[in-house]
Order: structure tokens, then sequence, then C-alpha cells
């Protein structure tokens, strides 16, 4: 009788378990009709969204500010979705100046949620058709990646270099030597303890197990960058090592102009809690012209 009771007690947690993660607030999303609401709250009224279909998946992103002017793809971190760069979407001093364009990565918020791609090629190709979408008004784009989506956004420029006029790094996770390996991240991935994890955290722990074999893939092409690079980093970042910000010193030399922004004291969510200045770098690479010497 005792046997049988606890069975059921595990039963009942492990059903409350299951349940609580696939509530909506462990998925790391926003819906469009949240988003709107949120950025009219804001005063930002000049807003849509869109999906599109490659590579066999769906690809949905927010977008805010006019077409024609200079495009910002912003592509956030692991775990994360597009309404993660909502207050960048809200900035009406901002969308002035450029079409900001903010997309759910593979496998995160609206694009195939729960649907892995582990590898940073693939997922490249799969942001490439939002270049050549709105690039061709201006004939500029600036790609923004956080986190794991600087190494995505190298990823892009090497690969499409001509769809590609600035990056814009923040706490990006770009050199393989630094990578983190932690203990947990292979047991998670089995197949016993995978259903227990939030979506959201189950397609972050898939795409990172193989991410330091992504990085070392791309070792021989960061030369062929070209375009100006912004990095930021902060120096108390305990996520991403600030050394990533030397790597990117080292593995840039044909960038027409380099900028490394070291931020004393200040860690991980730099994206948003140096949302200001963040923006003022994204508008100077807007603004550096393609004669311009590093």
């Amino acid at each position: 009788m005792k046997l049988k009771k606890r069975y059921t007690i595990t039963a009942v947690l492990c059903s409350g378990l299951f349940f609580t993660c696939q509530m909506e607030f462990m998925k790391f999303r926003r819906s469009d009709e949240k988003q709107r609401a949120y950025l009219l709250e804001k005063g930002q009224s000049n807003v849509t969204f869109g999906t599109y279909e490659t590579d066999g998946r769906t690809i949905h992103y927010t977008r805010s500010g006019t077409e024609g002017l200079p495009l910002v793809l912003m592509v956030h971190g692991s775990p994360g979705a597009s309404d993660a760069m909502l207050d960048y979407l809200a900035d009406t001093s901002f969308t002035r100046q450029a079409l900001v364009v903010s997309v759910d990565r593979p496998g995160f918020g609206y694009s195939d949620f729960g649907k892995t791609e582990r590898s940073l090629k693939k997922q490249a190709q799969q942001l490439r058709p939002l270049l050549e979408k709105y690039r061709k008004g201006s004939g500029k784009a600036i790609l923004v990646g956080h986190s794991y989506g600087g190494p995505l956004i190298a990823r892009m420029a090497m690969d499409s270099p001509e769809l590609v006029d600035g990056l814009v790094m923040v706490a990006g996770s770009i050199d393989p030597q630094l990578e983190p390996a932690y203990w947990w991240s292979r047991p998670l991935d089995w197949w016993i303890l995978r259903w227990m994890l939030p979506g959201a955290f189950r397609v972050s722990n898939q795409e990172i197990l193989p991410l330091k074999k992504e990085l070392e893939d791309m070792l021989p092409f960061w030369a062929d960058i070209s375009c100006p690079v912004t990095v930021v980093q902060g120096t108390k970042d305990r996520l991403v090592s600030a050394a990533n910000a030397d790597f990117a010193k080292k593995m840039l030399p044909n960038s027409r102009r380099l900028k490394i922004e070291m931020l004393e004291g200040e860690d991980h969510f730099i994206m948003w809690t140096k949302e200001k200045m963040i923006a003022e770098k994204i508008l100077d690479v807007i603004a550096f012209d393609r004669t311009e010497m590093k």
C-alpha cells in the first residue's frame, strides 16, 4: 500500500512538472497580440508581423519602422524569442532611422517552436531571406546578435557577405576555446530526461551542445568578414567570458573598422541594461561610410 502511494505521488509530481513546462510563460515568447499591445502602449504603431517558409521550416518575425530605411536585423540568444528585442522595436527615435526586424530563431518563439536546428550554418541560411527581402530598399543591413546570436550573425556575414553591411555583437559567444562544457548538458538530452524540460530550454540545450564544434568549423572564415564590426562586452559577464572580445580582435583583421567596447562591471544582460548605448552603437555602424578606413 505504501509503495502504491509512493508511485501515485511520483506520478502526480511528474504530471505537474510536465504541465508546468508546457505553460506559455515557460516558452519564453509573447504572441503577436501581446507584442502589438506592448508596442502600442509604448507609442509604436508602425509594427507588423511576418512568417515565411524556408528549408522545410517556418520562420516568424516582428517588424517595426518603415521599409526603405537601413535594415537592422536583431537576433536573440538561447533561449529567447523576438520579444526579447521589444524595447528596440518600441523606440520611435530608433525606428525613425532604421527598419528594425526581430526574428524568432529556428526552434524558438513561433519559428517551429521545439524543433531544434543545431547547425549555425543552417540557421544562417534560414535567416537569409530576411536580408534578401528587406535590405534591397536601402542597400544596407546591420546584424545585431546577443549571446548565441553573436556567432550566428558572424556566420551570416561569412556565408552572405554581399548582404551584410555591419555587425554588432553583444556578449557574443564566439571563441570555441572559451565555450563552457557543463556536465549536465548531455544527460539532459537523454530522452528519459528531455521530456521534462520546457521546450525553450530543451532547444537551447540541444543547440548549445554542438556549439563548440560549430565555432571550430567557423575558424577559417573569420578573415572573410570585411564589414565594420562592433563588439560590446561586459567585464563581469559570468555566462560568456569577456575574453571573447579578445578573440574578435584577433580573428577580424580584415574588418574595415573594428570597435571593441568593454563595459566595466557589466554582466551578460547589457542588451537590456544598456539599451540606449547599444542603439547608439547600431546607428554608428549604419552611418559608417564604406570608403572610411578603420
